[in-house]
């Protein structure tokens, strides 16, 4: 129990026959015919997608990314029987505030890498130093540098008991959590099984809780942002509804070809990320986002995430409303339309804020549950606000924690 415990450093060291496969791989490419005239509203073009394949082949520098990486302190350790990885910055200043960041799908540690060094070190960033942070950044289970989880069970609720037990291990008795997407539940959730440690939530574009009703009136923002939340869901929800009833049918192909984990992740990143931008690379790093995708290849993480998306919309909920204790949980439904935690549960009661920015769609009385304190709505980014948007989003971070730490 003492070994299973422990915390160990890490370090990332992919062997250069993993990498020099991943070349070959993508270079063996077989292609599909590119239909003339046909965009992004069928998917990644192939044309596009070839293009940023041969970069990633011939242009990507792994070495210097890993490089980057195992510059911060990683380390892992065991919690449940699953081994949980995770970046733990601390900050110079002394009273920093710990802060458990949470990344989503389809994403890894690496989407934050632009905002670590503002919030834990702001006096070296022209910030002000009593609003620091000491970061915990785990790797959800299954995704990129956590291994893929060897048995059933791990998704979002077993991941916040994990997540909390992490914090005890590591002697935070106080902090606060961010996240966006599934790292938007984690944020929120952590508070309902550690309600006596998390100081405030921060989320950036959760998704809309409840359905709008008859007789609900919206501002013109607001309309247009239900509109881009219909058309997705209508034209842009497979992935979805794949991974939430076949993950094992998907999870081979994302497995065994590195172009095909390329156009699962670069899709997102064109449908989710600043309207105004028309690429990918147009809203984000381009090696950064490569390096997402890297990480998620090596680490077999298309098979993972889509196995943690199943168990998160078939299992049970972590989180029950007033009045309802931890053991009086129901299961959510056993099926793809598994009950929406908006639906049923209502937020812990701790303070918490919520940063839309330009691609999201949540609507503030379609989420709200009576815990918001802070709404906050950008003209910039989306989906990965901490690789489009870093100023806005540490801005974000900072005010916020400032009111309650």
């Amino acid at each position: 129990m003492e070994m299973n415990t422990q915390i160990r450093p890490y370090s990332i060291s992919i062997a250069q026959a993993e990498l020099d496969d991943l070349h070959e791989r993508l270079a063996r490419t077989r292609w599909p015919v590119a239909l003339p005239g046909v965009g992004w509203e069928r998917g990644t073009p192939v044309g596009y997608l070839r293009e940023l394949a041969e970069y990633w082949r011939t242009g990507f520098d792994w070495r210097a990314q890993e490089s980057r990486l195992n510059a911060y302190a990683n380390y892992t350790t065991e919690i449940d029987g699953q081994a949980i990885h995770f970046l733990h910055v601390r900050s110079p200043e002394p009273d920093a505030l710990p802060l458990l960041m949470s990344h989503g799908w389809p994403s890894t540690v690496a989407e934050f890498e632009r905002v670590i060094g503002p919030l834990t070190d702001p006096r070296a960033h022209g910030g002000d130093p009593s609003r620091a942070f000491h970061l915990v950044i785990p790797s959800l289970p299954g995704f990129g540098l956590s291994p893929e989880v060897a048995a059933t069970g791990w998704g979002l609720p077993r991941t916040v008991d994990a997540y909390a037990e992490l914090m005890r291990r590591l002697g935070y008795e106080r902090y606060g959590t961010q996240g966006g997407d599934i790292g938007a539940g984690v944020a929120g959730m952590l508070a309902g099984v550690a309600p006596e440690s998390v100081v405030g939530i921060h989320m950036n574009g959760p998704t809309n809780f409840a359905k709008p009703t008859a007789g609900q009136t919206f501002t013109a923002r607001e309309q247009e942002r239900l509109s881009v939340e219909a058309e997705l869901g209508e034209h842009r929800s497979g992935y979805l509804l794949l991974q939430s009833n076949q993950p094992s049918t998907i999870a081979v192909a994302l497995t065994d070809s590195p172009v095909a984990q390329l156009s699962w992740i670069v899709e997102k990143f064109q449908a989710w990320t600043d309207p105004a931008k028309q690429l990918p690379e147009d809203a984000v790093d381009r090696d950064q986002l490569l390096t997402n995708v890297t990480l998620t290849w090596f680490f077999q993480g298309g098979a993972g995430s889509a196995n943690f998306v199943y168990e998160s919309m078939n299992g049970e909920l972590a989180w029950a409303p007033p009045g309802v204790e931890g053991d009086e949980r129901p299961e959510a439904e056993g099926d793809a339309g598994a009950t929406d935690p908006g639906e049923q549960w209502s937020q812990p009661s701790v303070p918490t804020a919520v940063a839309v920015f330009a691609a999201d769609t949540s609507v503030r009385s379609l989420i709200d549950t009576g815990s918001i304190s802070r709404w906050t709505e950008y003209e910039v980014g989306g989906h990965f606000p901490a690789m489009e948007a870093p100023e806005e989003f540490v801005t974000d971070v900072r005010e916020f924690f400032a009111e309650v730490r």
